[in-house]
């Protein structure tokens, strides 16, 4: 008698990271900027592109982001589909740390970078989104995605905050605790979450690399 708890309705989700950034190399916070790919992050997407050949999915969303974009084209070739867009996706605004990094914050003013060290959640960066709007959009938006495929496998392509958020929301994890559960979501690396029916989820896989040998 099989032990698993999925059903033929449940939905696959594998969740990628876009690719590397020239922001995100250099370290700094790229939210709402829409920040192009570097060669590395090209590279990165042309390996998902290939994992998706190998590893073919039903459907393919992803966050509005020219880099989400990018990222999702190669595979999205590979398959030959039409790519998703979804609203909800798009990354969290870091505010004033758009294009810093957090040490050059920790410069300027350390009591309120501590703060957000010690619960991001409950002390966001100066001028930015309330984090856990930003979850409970995100965990809305694959939910929806989820209800539009059931019992098939989507590839989702977005960015690292919003993820890890969405991530704590929809596993019972406290949002505050992102940063210490979920330290990071490698880029284009592929996470496998399974959204049952009735909107609970289950952590399969954690950045699991589409190729051993691209970064």
């Amino acid at each position: 008698m099989s032990t698993s708890t999925s059903t033929s309705t449940d939905t696959t989700l594998l969740l990628a990271r876009h690719g590397q950034t020239v922001w995100h190399a250099e370290n700094r916070y790229a939210g709402v900027s829409d920040v192009p790919l570097t060669d590395t992050g090209g590279a990165q997407a042309e390996a998902l592109g290939r994992w998706a050949a190998a590893h073919p999915v039903d459907a393919i969303w992803t966050s509005p982001l020219s880099r989400a974009v990018a990222t999702a084209d190669p595979a999205c070739r590979a398959l030959g589909l039409t790519p998703h867009r979804e609203p909800g996706l798009r990354e969290c605004d870091f505010g004033v740390l758009e294009g810093r990094t957090l040490a050059e914050f920790a410069a300027e003013n350390p009591a309120a970078a501590e703060a957000f060290r010690t619960d991001p959640v409950a002390h966001p960066f100066p001028a930015a989104e309330d984090p856990a709007t930003a979850a409970d959009r995100g965990a809305a938006a694959l939910r929806r995605i989820a209800a539009a495929h059931p019992g098939e496998r989507v590839l989702v392509v977005a960015h690292n905050t919003l993820l890890r958020l969405v991530l704590c929301t929809l596993l019972s994890i406290p949002p505050g605790e992102y940063r210490r559960v979920f330290p990071r979501l490698r880029n284009a690396a592929i996470s496998e979450l399974l959204v049952r029916t009735d909107g609970s989820a289950a952590l399969l896989s954690l950045n699991v690399p589409c190729e051993p040998d691209v970064p």
